[in-house]
């Protein structure tokens, strides 16, 4: 009987340990490689882009998501590299390059039209992040996915003296049978495509 009790006692402390022991956290890669072509983007943009630095304006910046199991160990999401507006500016500008358009770094421009007049490059672009998080959670057979990202993307053309500003907002809820960081990581990737696909088409 004492063998017995001390059996579920050993199983009960497990399981609570398994519970409640800390997250793991899987950094994910942003990768945003189009296969479409901009044929106006050099004339949108200019040849040349300053890049200012992102802001980040999520209350809860450590992280970008959780995946909560039906049971076991939860797993925290971080971006690769940190924080999250660095990796956003480095696969945007990464971008842009490869389409042709030259990219610098531009820490002079706050995202104001009044200070468009003193920025060296024909156009400059800052974007704002309001929300991006993806969660999921287990159940016996399947796991729902649900990534939110709204983004307010400010672009300033310098010939023209205008200040352009777009907001998107994307949520997307996907059911499968296994969530792993590795899936979660191509769902990011995809939105993200969507988004700069659908304003490099028309920033404007």
């Amino acid at each position: 009987m004492k063998l017995k009790v001390h059996s579920l006692l050993v199983l009960f402390l497990i399981i609570f340990f398994i519970d409640y022991a800390e997250a793991i956290t899987y950094a994910l890669s942003f990768r945003y490689q189009s296969t479409k072509e901009f044929p106006s983007l050099q004339q949108r943009f200019g040849s040349t882009i300053g890049i200012a630095p992102f802001k980040d304006e999520r209350q809860e910046k450590s992280y970008i998501g959780i995946h909560t199991p039906l049971q076991g160990l939860g797993t925290h999401f971080e971006s690769n590299p940190k924080p999250l507006e660095k990796a956003l500016q480095e696969t945007l500008g990464d971008a842009l390059s490869r389409l042709g358009v030259k990219v610098v770094s531009d820490s002079d421009w706050d995202g104001t039209l009044k200070s468009l007049k003193n920025i060296e490059t024909d156009s400059a672009l800052t974007i704002y992040i309001k929300k991006f998080w993806t969660e999921g959670k287990g159940s016996l057979f399947r796991s729902n996915i649900k990534t939110t990202v709204q983004l307010l993307i400010h672009l300033g053309v310098k010939s023209e003296g205008k200040l352009y500003m777009r907001e998107v907002d994307v949520v997307k809820e996907v059911t499968v049978s296994r969530s792993t960081p590795e899936r979660v990581e191509a769902i990011i990737n995809q939105i993200l495509s969507e988004i700069f696909d659908a304003y490099f088409s028309s920033p404007y």
